[in-house]
């Protein structure tokens, strides 16, 4: 089960969570993004992000909070079609 980077991390980027990920499978364009992904099928489910994320965004996606479940699709789009996951994240960022 992978993780997932929910509304918490959105315009609130901190990079610990990259810089603990052992496999490398936490990203984002900075010059476009307003929030990092975590890719589902890299992510081995150490936790390691979860622990090291100061705003709390980090969910394991079998334990995402029900107002936050569409992160994990938008987490899994960023790595097929990053401008569909941009727009939802916009759009998650409006109605928060």
């Amino acid at each position: 089960m992978a993780y997932v980077i929910a509304e918490p991390c959105i315009d609130r980027s901190d990079q610990s969570c990259v810089a603990v990920c052992p496999v490398d499978c936490i990203s984002s364009d900075p010059s476009s993004d307003r929030k990092f992904y975590i890719d589902p099928d890299g992510c081995i489910d150490c936790g390691s992000c979860e622990t090291a994320c100061p705003n709390q965004a980090i969910f394991r996606a079998d334990q995402l909070p029900p107002e936050w479940a569409e992160f994990a699709w938008i987490d899994a789009t960023w790595y097929r079609d990053p401008d569909a996951a941009r727009d939802a994240v916009d759009g998650a960022a409006s109605a928060a």
